[in-house]
């Protein structure tokens, strides 16, 4: 660099350049904000601005979701990351490996359930005697008739 340039800031992005270029609304920008998975500055004028850097940030919170991992799982996991740099690779193998486990279970349950759908209406309703994904042995029909177990 020569002495007479000077290093200029990199220019924020607004929330709508931000949208546009991750392909996400900017009401689901201002939420994840709202939940702490992304962080912007103000402008004199209190508009929104974002580090570049977001954009890998709201990539990993994309490519999260759509394993489906819960929204409080990321936001845990992103909390242990700055938020002053872009994402590094290193960043990323350290959150995959926190998620790896959640998804190996998810994929098991995920592979139970197709293997034995054709057998299962999933909470014993219907006054079937026995399910062996969710009832094994009829234990829920020990406390009365119709759908026992809902999950969470």
């Amino acid at each position: 660099m020569q002495k007479n340039q000077r290093e200029l800031p990199a220019r924020e992005l607004s929330v709508g350049e931000v949208a546009e270029r991750s392909e996400v609304a900017v009401s689901t920008l201002h939420f994840y904000e709202a939940k702490g998975l992304i962080r912007s500055n103000r402008n004199r004028g209190n508009q929104r601005r974002y580090p570049r850097s977001i954009l890998r940030r709201v990539a990993v919170i994309k490519v999260a979701q759509k394993t489906g991992i819960p929204l409080t799982e990321i936001a845990d996991a992103l909390s242990a990351l700055p938020h002053d740099r872009p994402l590094t690779a290193e960043d990323w193998r350290t959150l995959s490996r926190t998620w790896r486990e959640g998804l190996d279970e998810r994929i098991a349950r995920l592979t139970a359930l197709r293997d034995h759908l054709e057998g299962c209406i999933g909470c014993g309703c219907l006054s079937m005697q026995d399910c062996p994904l969710r009832n094994p042995d009829d234990e829920l029909g020990k406390s009365g008739t119709g759908a026992r177990l809902i999950d969470p």
